[in-house]
């Protein structure tokens, strides 16, 4: 296809005489570009969309097996290859971890020990005494998390006594009290209301007398001790374990007022979420949970509404061979934004086939109906997307911002659908605005720290403040869209991300690993706002050179999150060299020697196919507690990358994109935010200005 470049008709300009090395190197590129450009439209379904696999650690593997034996459906085929699959991810120590190249965690150890108890395996066995020691070794069952404990609990292993309380009367509280429900994150919410439900009931559907867990106490009494109080007698931590026995004290009462009315209201709230969503929050922990209430409240595991669910979340099986492994979600929407994305930086023309079925696919999932986040953030019409095939009721910011650059770019042939459908995506995000200046994922102003505090908040991520990953999302949009600097939303997002900002200058990660990830998104957000001069951008950018590892690849491993002194230390990676290639890009230095290197170790690995190879997890579901490993993340973003370093070795002009004055959202409520105008059309002129295409690949 014709290649089109501002540059070309100034004729009078002396071009410098490549060598023949150089030569070879555009060469190598070009090849590589059209290689994983090639590979990922090999990947599209026919429906339009794109989804990798999302892997995770093996304790989705291990609840499964023990959700699958409380259902009584835990059929022999399913149960050999699921303890297949876990016994291979056993570390040498004995233990399993929560990501590739991680040490052994102890909740994963103990679910797994349990599940292959489960699965018939003998406690003699030399692999099960390996896992038993190395349980011990980092502080037995006693020290497992409340999540796990609940578990066993339910197979009737552990005394609900030690199990955090979870009271129904928590979802009575009304949403303008400082503790409620809505100030808890979205996620948390989804795992914790089906809890309610399952502790005021406290079924147990007992193990085999084998699969218990006192060998598992490195204490010989077996008992666990209480939560540990805060040194200081006035802390949030000490007030919610005064509550905590106060719950505990209140279910031995023999007549609890509330109860009956709280049961109704959360029953009422789970089964209503069921509703307009493939599983409660389409993720697997609100999933098996909201299973777990149904048969609490009575449902049977063949009522329509369980087999629904529990159809759902077999979805999330993969069998491979011998084995059997679960996803804890799907990510169609966001992969087919961030693919989109790539292939339209690679060249792909604005009106070609496989974007215009994405868009279509896309658009046909933008929310339109009703969902929690309206909670905090009402009189505002829905616009958004979710990161799945279909969750209605939790649309969030990263998704939407992604959706409407991909979309932006596409020559779609019904143009009022499509600037319909941008004009309410703006409108949502624009409202979703903290007071802060930042954004969250799934709701505003959810940014309670003292819940971090309860019992039940162990793991990690009660709360959904705003951070700079998103932020920065948010800012590229509007970058790209030509929102000038100047425009107050911008101004407050961007003295976030500048108080957001690490000393040594790198920004973190919340939903990426890690710094980064998150240093990557910042630049390139500050880049569209013509900011990328700043101390701050040449701060971060100085940063990256520092850290860039020998082979010009970069590389940061999950225990970056534990320790911030592991931050951009690891073995290098394809997705990670591209974050950092499109932060050092954003500085708009593309000769410096970093840049060549992380473009040539990219180059490097590419395989015949077109794609990368990758074994890191690089996605962040809750920091030091869970993390993912997205498969489409080791292609697109390198693709993105190596497009984006020649169309600025080019001298490409900018991308055609349909974009909207700020004047068209006005901040309201005086603070910054803007909205829609209440029907989803617009009050501009959505002008959808065009601009010359970058030149293309191919």
């Amino acid at each position: 296809m014709k290649r089109r470049n501002q540059a070309e008709s100034v004729t009078q300009r002396e071009v410098p005489r490549l060598t023949f090395a150089e030569v070879r190197f555009d060469e190598n590129l070009q090849e590589v570009i059209q290689r994983a450009a090639d590979y990922l439209l090999s990947l599209q379904a026919p429906e339009g969309y794109w989804v990798g696999e999302l892997e995770a650690d093996t304790t989705l593997e291990s609840d499964y097996i023990f959700f699958l034996f409380v259902l009584g459906i835990l059929d022999n085929r399913r149960c050999v290859k699921l303890a297949n699959y876990i016994r291979r991810r056993q570390l040498p120590d004995g233990g399993w971890n929560i990501y590739a190249g991680g040490p052994s965690e102890l909740n994963a150890t103990v679910k797994a020990y349990v599940a292959l108890k489960l699965a018939g395996d003998s406690p003699a066995a030399p692999h099960m005494a390996r896992a038993r020691c190395q349980i011990h070794e980092l502080g037995g069952v006693e020290a497992t998390n409340s999540y796990t404990r609940l578990y066993l609990a339910l197979g009737n292993v552990l005394p609900w006594s030690y199990v955090p309380a979870i009271p129904p009367e928590l979802i009575l509280i009304p949403s303008w009290f400082f503790l409620n429900i809505y100030s808890m994150s979205s996620w948390t919410r989804a795992i914790v209301v089906p809890l309610m439900l399952v502790y005021a009931r406290k079924p147990h559907w007992d193990l085999p007398a084998n699969a218990g867990v006192q060998e598992l106490f490195k204490d010989a009494t077996g008992r666990i001790p209480a939560f540990e109080w805060d040194r200081k007698i006035v802390s949030w931590r000490n007030f919610f374990l005064v509550l905590d026995r106060l719950f505990k004290l209140h279910e031995k009462l023999p007549w609890k007022p509330l109860r009956k009315r709280a049961l109704r209201k959360a029953k009422q709230w789970l089964l209503e979420h069921l509703e307009r969503t493939e599983g409660l929050g389409a993720i697997y922990p609100a999933m098996v949970n909201s299973v777990f209430a149904l048969r609490a409240l009575g449902y049977s595991s063949d009522d329509p509404v369980t087999l629904r669910e529990i159809g759902h979340l077999a979805q999330f099986e993969i069998e491979d061979g011998d084995t059997l492994r679960m996803q804890p979600c799907v990510s169609p929407v966001w992969d087919t934004a961030v693919t989109m994305f790539s292939l339209q930086e690679a060249g792909l023309p604005p009106d070609h086939p496989a974007l215009v079925k994405a868009a279509t696919w896309l658009l046909d999932r933008q929310i339109l109906g009703g969902g929690d986040w309206q909670v905090t953030n009402p009189d505002v019409d829905p616009g958004g997307w979710a990161f799945e095939f279909r969750n209605d009721f939790y649309p969030d910011v990263d998704d939407t911002a992604f959706v409407l650059m991909a979309l932006q770019r596409v020559a779609y042939p019904d143009p009022a659908r499509m600037e319909q459908a941008l004009r309410r995506g703006t409108a949502w995000v624009l409202s979703m605005q903290n007071r802060d200046g930042g954004w969250g994922a799934f709701d505003r102003d959810n940014d309670s720290t003292f819940l971090t505090r309860v019992p039940f908040a162990d793991h990690n991520a009660m709360i959904d403040p705003s951070t700079g990953d998103l932020t920065a999302r948010v800012l590229e949009y509007l970058g790209r869209s030509k929102w000038p600097a100047s425009d107050p939303r911008i101004q407050r997002a961007v003295r976030f991300l500048q108080k957001d900002q690490n000393p040594e200058g790198p920004w973190y990660g919340r939903w990426g690993v890690n710094y980064i990830y998150g240093t990557s998104g910042a630049l390139r957000a500050l880049e569209t706002l013509g900011l990328e001069k700043n101390a701050e951008c040449q701060r971060a950018v100085q940063w990256l050179r520092a850290v860039q590892n020998s082979d010009g690849g970069f590389g940061e491993s999950c225990g970056s999150y534990d320790d911030p002194e592991l931050k951009a230390r690891g073995q290098s990676t394809p997705s990670q060299t591209a974050w950092a290639l499109i932060g050092l890009l954003a500085a708009g230095e593309i000769t410096e020697p970093a840049v060549k290197q992380s473009v040539s170790y990219l180059l490097d690995q590419q395989r015949d196919n077109g794609a990368w190879s990758e074994t890191a997890f690089t996605g962040t579901g809750f920091p030091r507690v869970f993390y993912l490993k997205y498969h489409l993340y080791r292609d697109v973003f390198p693709l993105y990358a190596l497009a984006r370093y020649k169309n600025m070795q080019d001298g490409a002009s900018a991308f055609e994109t349909m974009r909207f004055s700020p004047d068209e959202f006005p901040p309201r409520n005086g603070n910054g935010n803007g909205h829609g105008n209440g029907n989803g059309n617009g009050n501009g002129n959505g002008s959808g200005k065009k601009h010359q295409g970058f030149r293309k690949a191919g």
